[in-house]
């Protein structure tokens, strides 16, 4: 179905509907866009705690780190509201942070580092439940893999996602008949 130049994914049939049904998809876009867009919140809100943890791993120089603690929950946002309206580069956004993620924690296990991810914030339940990185790192894995089906979705179905300037034309369209 289109509406102005944006395609909107829709059930029925066609090549790969069978394995690859849009439900699935929709729903991991959902999923993603949720865990994201909770966990850039929760960052947001408390900045300097934020900033703390991510002192804790010890990677980065002191003078990155406050701006860094702003700006990832920015695109944690960001990715989240991009990838529930399936706009083009928020799901490399998404792979690009957690391939980061993946790395931060995967150094914290190896130097045993007995530290919160910062996943959710400084008020996150699983950093008082287990201080542990490695539930994180597991929760990032599964995720990844999330990423991959939707990436491979989108090739089976060959749905591309809608580009920004798409949605500001729609958007546009619409305002003037308001």
């Amino acid at each position: 179905m289109e509406s102005g130049n944006i395609a909107f994914v829709q059930g029925g049939g066609g090549k790969g509907s069978q394995f690859f049904p849009v439900w699935l998809y929709r729903v991991g876009r959902i999923v993603l866009a949720g865990v994201f867009l909770w966990s850039g919140i929760a960052k947001i809100q408390d900045p300097r705690s934020f900033a703390v943890i991510i002192e804790a791993f010890g990677l980065l120089p002191e003078i990155a780190i406050e701006p860094i603690s702003l700006l990832l929950p920015i695109l944690e946002i960001a990715a989240a509201v991009g990838i529930l309206l399936d706009v083009k580069g928020s799901l490399g956004m998404i792979t690009g942070m957690l391939i980061l993620f993946i790395f931060v924690l995967g150094y914290g296990l190896h130097m045993g580092l007995d530290v919160d991810c910062g996943c959710f914030g400084p008020d996150d339940p699983e950093a008082e439940a287990f201080h542990s990185l490695r539930p994180a790192l597991y929760r990032d894995f599964v995720m990844m893999a999330g990423v991959a089906y939707l990436y491979i979705w989108r090739y089976a179905r060959s749905v591309r996602p809608v580009r920004p300037i798409e949605i500001l034309t729609v958007w546009k369209k619409g305002n003037k008949n308001d």
